[in-house]
């Protein structure tokens, strides 16, 4: 993948650092519906939804997907360069759980 800055970096009033060591890094994620982020890059993640929202992720190749997801799942996601867009009526809360390299 190439070199598209850390969410923390493109994003940080959404983005926060919670935990991080030389294996992982945890993020909270919040935003509120009609918020878009920056093209960013997630390492392989692990991530635990808190509360149900609906999202619109455009990926680098420029294809789009729209997802929603119930408060209490997790998932497994690959590593992916993309921006995120509320496209829902709830705000979105997650902790994302990335495995460094």
């Amino acid at each position: 993948m190439s070199k598209i800055p850390l969410p923390t970096e493109t994003d940080p009033d959404k983005y926060k650092l919670v935990f991080e060591n030389e294996r992982v890094r945890v993020y909270d994620y919040r935003d509120k519906p009609g918020d878009k982020t920056q093209l960013h890059h997630h390492d392989a993640f692990i991530l635990h939804v808190l509360s149900p929202f609906k999202r619109k992720l455009t990926f680098e190749n420029g294809e789009s997907v729209i997802r929603e997801f119930q408060g209490g799942e997790t998932f497994w996601s690959e590593e992916q360069n993309h921006i995120g867009e509320n496209v829902g009526d709830t705000d979105t809360h997650v902790l994302i759980v990335e495995l460094k390299r």
